[in-house]
């Protein structure tokens, strides 16, 4: 017995070293593929339920530990978290993240346990499911490992990003069938071969239209500016240091504008002062504070700003004409939890005067909007603003495609996360958004990776991550020409999340006719 349990164990353990190995920045992303197949093994032969369970859900705990493990390191620096702490900060993330995996072993079991309904179907359906149920700090899923595979991808505008795990799941689960009954596993195994056919198919017919699209878009040339800046976790600063800040996104905007630029971008929170909401105008050259000196172009810059009447504090973006004017202002609408607001502060609110200054100090913004940008040829530019984590939250992000942007505009700071792992898992990411809405995304990242992905999810220009506190680089940036397309006429746009409800509606329906079955006796 306990020879078998080892045996289990070191299956899910393995699975789960083989999801995280799978994506960025290991990128080993044919794994994916293959990935459930020990897991599914060892859950599916456990010696009971609570055996079961135990083993999904550690399998989840590996996975989780794999992708999310700098988090320790982020909790020492900024938080400062003894060790100890914030080790245990971490094994209680990765705990409650694997609830995905413990879920999707309950109901997989709990069917299985009653009615043999093959893999090949019920692994999708469940593990789709299952990531839209469980609420996650930072939203993932299976789906991140084929970010750099435009082709598998295609199928997320209209299932969005599940639908790409559900992909995966459904041929891990129909190898599993081969191994657990090579004799009734045909039907299964063709099914899935020829649904995973029709979605490569589906996905070079749909790449092929939007380059026929892309090819007569108009085109922006666009500068992103990469400050490279460590930022303190309060926001507290000199005075020397914030000109400092100031004159290296001046120099490199002007630079990117000499290099072709008809519009600059600037990562977020990158002006070194907060600014007034009446803020509707660059300041006179005679100040300090002055945004566009020597620039020409519209720029569009990352910048707190506050409201001293009601003593609130938003994250904005907002747009400098070539007048100097404010064309507009997005306020970030999706705040990280923990680190821009505090969860209950809403209900308690006396609980802001135990925080330190600079926790929770943001409110959130009241929706998505435009930023309405007039090019040299007269051409209205639509511009998806989203701050940070934004551009990975699919939910959210319809809500910008309904809108119809012709280009997102991603406006961020990864430097809290050092330069090895996280800054290429939310480039990852972010890939999706483009296919889900069927638009173009540039993004200013502070510390990288600054970049411009194209609406069939395809990256086109890349920078590099950098760790401003331990190797500090001087400021940096690219020009990259972006297309004009508007977005957000897409089947996920239009109806969201349909298709993972639906996977959900059929594993209902599925457990209630195991339910009516008599329980099978292992073999």
């Amino acid at each position: 017995m306990r020879a078998t349990n080892l045996y289990g164990f070191g299956l899910v353990s393995f699975s789960g070293c083989l999801w995280f190995v799978a994506c960025a920045p290991f990128d080993l992303s044919a794994l994916a593929w293959i990935a459930a197949v020990p897991m599914l093994f060892a859950i599916d032969r456990a010696p009971s339920f609570r055996r079961a369970l135990f083993l999904g859900w550690w399998a989840g705990v590996v996975e989780t530990a794999g992708g999310f493990y700098w988090l320790i390191d982020v909790l020492q620096r900024f938080a400062d978290f003894p060790w100890i702490a914030a080790a245990l900060a971490f094994v209680l993330f990765c705990a409650a993240r694997a609830l995905i995996f413990l879920l999707f072993t309950g109901v997989v079991c709990g069917i299985r346990g009653r009615r043999r309904v093959p893999m090949t179907l019920l692994a999708p359906i469940v593990m789709a499911g299952c990531e839209l149920v469980i609420p996650q700090l930072f939203p993932c899923g299976q789906w991140i490992t084929q970010a750099w595979h435009p082709l598998v991808i295609q199928i997320t505008e209209l299932t969005g990003p599940l639908g790409v795990t559900a992909l995966l799941m459904m041929i891990n689960g129909a190898l599993y069938d081969v191994i657990d009954n090579p004799r009734t596993a045909r039907y299964p195994l063709f099914a899935a071969s020829a649904v995973l056919a029709a979605a490569l198919v589906f996905g070079a017919v749909r790449m092929r239209h939007i380059d026929e699209l892309l090819a007569q878009a108009p085109q922006l040339k666009i500068g992103l500016v990469q400050p490279n800046f460590p930022y303190t976790i309060n926001g507290e600063f000199s005075r020397d240091e914030a000109l400092r800040e100031l004159a290296a996104l001046q120099e490199q905007t002007r630079r990117l504008e000499r290099s072709g630029a008809q519009l600059v971008v600037w990562s977020e929170g990158s002006y070194p002062a907060a600014l007034p909401r009446e803020f509707n105008a660059d300041f006179a050259p005679a100040s300090a504070a002055m945004i566009r000196r020597g620039i020409a172009a519209p720029v569009v810059i990352g910048a707190d700003t506050y409201d001293s009447q009601h003593d609130a504090a938003y994250n904005s973006a907002l747009l400098l004409d070539r007048n100097g004017m404010v064309a507009g202002r997005y306020d970030k609408v999706r705040l990280l939890a923990f680190g821009e607001y505090m969860p209950g502060l809403e209900y308690f609110p006396w609980l802001k005067n135990l925080l330190p200054a600079a926790a929770g100090r943001f409110t959130a913004g009241a929706g998505p909007s435009l930023l309405s940008l007039q090019d040299a040829a007269g051409r209205i530019w639509s511009l998806g603003p989203v701050i940070c984590y934004e551009d990975i939250l699919a939910g959210y992000l319809r809500h910008v495609g309904e809108l119809h942007p012709n280009l997102l505009v991603n406006l961020t700071v990864d430097s809290w996360y050092g330069a090895r792992t996280e800054p290429w898992e939310h480039l990852a990411l972010a890939v999706f958004a483009t296919v889900e809405l069927r638009v173009g995304m540039v993004r200013s990242v502070n510390s990288g990776v600054s970049a411009l992905i194209d609406p069939n999810g395809r990256l086109l220009q890349k920078t590099y991550a950098d760790d401003p506190y331990r190797q500090p680089r001087a400021a940096d940036g690219i020009v990259v020409s972006a297309p004009r397309m508007e977005g957000g006429h897409t089947v996920y746009v239009r109806y969201g999340n349909w298709f993972a409800c639906l996977c959900i509606a059929v594993t209902v329906l599925i457990g209630v006719i195991a339910l009516r079955s008599h329980r099978l006796t292992p073999t």
